[in-house]
């Protein structure tokens, strides 16, 4: 997410394009107003899940990176313990049945 934007601008953005897009999404835990991060859970059918979490990448765009999930409690894990460590962390679930993250911004396989 770009750094220039406030974290509760570009979260109700990404919000609005999964609901327009016809997926729930929802914030599961607010972060700093202007610069938390954000983790993107996107859930399916039969428990199968995607984290998506920013790349490091200090001179240029943003990006994101799939973080490795097998399934949601593995992905609730992960977000526990990123959770314990970061308390300005912004965590955003998305349901869509077709696994669509709504990210604008490039995403690292």
């Amino acid at each position: 997410m770009p750094r220039e934007i406030p974290a509760n601008l570009w979260v109700s953005a990404l919000l609005r394009r999964a609901t327009t897009g016809g997926a729930f999404a929802t914030i599961v835990h607010r972060g700093d107003e202007d610069r938390g991060d954000v983790l993107i859970k996107v859930t399916r059918a039969r428990g199968e899940a995607q984290l998506y979490a920013p790349a490091f990448n200090p001179e240029g765009p943003s990006s994101f990176e799939r973080l490795p999930a097998e399934d949601e409690r593995a992905a609730d894990e992960t977000i526990a313990r990123r959770l314990k460590n970061d308390r300005d962390l912004w965590v955003v679930e998305i349901e869509d049945r077709d696994g669509r993250h709504f990210l604008t911004e490039p995403v690292k396989e």
